[in-house]
């Protein structure tokens, strides 16, 4: 079924809202203002997903898309068609929206640019599935099927070249490509680390490990935590999900008086961690889940720096740190929604929010970075 829609405001998700006679319609590929044809392709009880077929009237702020395999389907370029400042503007009513929604915070903070770039081949890590015929592909929005690509606008020059020639002939299966500071690449038979600079510090990284997608991403992500924790003037610090030490090691190089503790699940990131870090004595790693280890800690926090996963820190989670005792937080978010309701949460244990930033790390998709911190609200 198709449907002549005025497109009213960008939601959470990187979809756009339409009312057609008081029905909610989530509609991907449009922007506000504008009037499109679009097909229905779902239909829940209290909502219609739609895709955009023809716009019959455009914003002033469309673009040709970034990727001409998004007019098959390909996913993972959801902002491509959008005037890039204009992207920020979306993605800034998305955060003040969440925040309002989710928190009941009345916000001026706005997504900015980490830098000055047309938002190009900043990717640093791609995934690529290889059909039956070797065709480089991505799999299409909302199925298992595989488009064949001939670009990859966002991924690293050579990584883009790389994953298209094929020269290893890989055949239906999924590869993962990374590239390091220095340019070399993974997978590869000689290459045994990653090497990723960020600062002063050389980080390496098997190539498994996780690691942020953009390439400015890790040093802007550790100056805004850095010049949070500043203000905040933490004793001890534990780094929660922790990862490979990235806010951990910089912590500890910024203020070599204070301790600091990285606690991260995965055993292959706390070993590069390690390896990583050598060179400071007050940085240790602890190989644990994080609620595990905040119940059995009996020593209370002093400031807890914290990155979950998309989905946030769940309650357990809050409730145990602020069991603790710990008097600072500082709280990075990937999901504007997570982040609201975790700024609730911890509103609601006795936290007062200092500082609020959004970094647009995701240049050409919906999604962006949000960073928080606390102090106890009786302090």
């Amino acid at each position: 079924m198709q449907l002549e829609l005025n497109i009213e405001k960008v939601a959470h998700g990187g979809v756009f809202v339409a009312r057609p006679e008081g029905k909610v319609v989530f509609v991907e590929g449009a922007l506000p203002g504008e009037r499109v044809l679009a097909e229905i392709v779902d239909e829940k009880s209290s909502f219609q997903r739609a895709v955009v077929k023809e716009v019959l009237q455009a914003s002033e702020h469309r673009r040709s898309h970034i990727w001409p395999e998004s007019a098959q389907g390909a996913g993972g370029i959801d902002f491509g068609h959008i005037e890039l400042s204009y992207q920020r503007e979306l993605k800034t009513q998305v955060l003040q929206e969440s925040l309002m929604r989710f928190a009941k915070l009345e916000s001026s903070a706005v997504v900015r640019e980490i830098d000055q770039t047309d938002g190009l081949h900043y990717r640093t890590r791609i995934q690529v599935h290889y059909d039956n015929r070797g065709r480089p592909c991505v799999k299409k929005v909302r199925s298992e099927d595989l488009i064949p690509v001939q670009s990859l606008p966002l991924a690293d020059e050579k990584l883009e070249t790389l994953a298209l020639k094929n020269s290893a002939g890989y055949k239906d299966q999924r590869v993962s490509f990374a590239i390091d500071t220095f340019g070399n690449v993974a997978p590869a038979e000689e290459t045994r680390f990653l090497s990723q600079v960020v600062g002063e510090r050389l980080f390496e990284l098997s190539p498994e490990t996780f690691w942020q997608a953009h390439r400015n991403a890790p040093a802007a992500l550790t100056t805004d935590v850095l010049n949070k924790l500043e203000a905040l003037n933490p004793i001890s610090v534990v780094d929660l999900y922790g990862g490979v030490g990235l806010f951990g090691a910089a912590i500890a190089s910024a203020s070599p008086m204070i301790s600091v503790t990285s606690v991260e699940l995965n055993k292959q990131a706390v070993k590069d961690g390690k390896r990583s870090s050598r060179d400071l004595k007050n940085l240790s790693f602890e190989t644990s889940d994080v609620l595990m280890y905040l119940r059995r800690r009996e020593q209370n926090l002093d400031t807890v720096v914290l990155d979950p996963p998309r989905s946030g820190a769940n309650s357990k989670v809050l409730t145990q740190i602020a069991r603790l005792g710990a008097k600072k937080i500082v709280y990075v978010a990937c999901d504007p929604v997570a982040a609201a309701r975790d700024l609730n949460e911890l509103t609601s244990l006795g936290y007062r929010l200092v500082e609020l930033s959004a970094l647009d790390i995701f240049p050409h998709t919906h999604h962006f970075e949000t960073v928080l911190s606390f102090q106890l609200a009786n302090l």
